[in-house]
């Protein structure tokens, strides 16, 4: 797949606010810092798409964006912000959780966790909340260029034994720097595209 065009087309917080074209969407999730504008910047070969910021926790709606005319790529807040308050968090959480329930434009989403970390308390609440409605995730491992050879493999392993990964989920190794894994997600973005013509 060969991407042509990308704008950010509508910004919601509740769901009759969401795109009524049927169009095919993907969702992005993450903890906030793991890198999730530099991951839509970089799918979507543009520099400032999506605004990269060094404070965390800054994305606050969700933000649909259109590609190529024909499907979504879905920001929504990062999690585990602990400067966020209360509050916020629950809305937030509530606002994710009322996109995810009834949206039968979701075809997949891309969970995006840290090369160099353990998977966190966050994370696996995430996935866990992912399966209870049964939705196909990528775990997009990013900042693959900042792990040696010699650790991939362990830490890789660490990354699917924490998160219990279910069948017909999958991993894909990305980065931002030198474009590790673009082409695997493309492909997976194709293979549902395709599907929906």
């Amino acid at each position: 797949m060969k991407i042509n065009s990308a704008k950010l087309d509508l910004i919601a917080v509740r769901r009759s606010q969401y795109p009524s074209d049927g169009k095919p969407e993907f969702l992005l999730v993450g903890r906030s810092n793991v890198g999730k504008s530099s991951f839509i910047n970089t799918m979507l070969n543009q520099k400032n798409l999506a605004r990269t910021s060094s404070r965390p926790g800054k994305t606050q709606t969700l933000n649909f964006y259109l590609v190529n005319d024909n499907f979504y790529i879905i920001d929504v807040p990062g999690y585990g912000y602990a400067a966020v308050n209360h509050e916020q968090q629950k809305k937030m959480g509530l606002m994710i959780e009322e996109y995810l329930e009834k949206r039968e434009e979701l075809k997949r989403v891309f969970m995006l966790v840290d090369f160099r970390i353990k998977p966190t308390e966050n994370d696996i609440m995430m996935y866990e909340f992912l399966k209870y409605y049964h939705i196909p995730v990528t775990i997009v491992i990013t900042k693959a260029d900042k792990v040696s050879s010699s650790k991939k493999a362990r830490n890789l392993k660490v990354i699917k034994d924490t998160l219990n990964l279910a069948v017909g989920d999958d991993c894909v190794l990305f980065s931002s720097v030198n474009k590790t894994g673009q082409e695997e997600i493309l492909k997976i973005l194709e293979n549902y595209v395709i599907e929906t013509i």
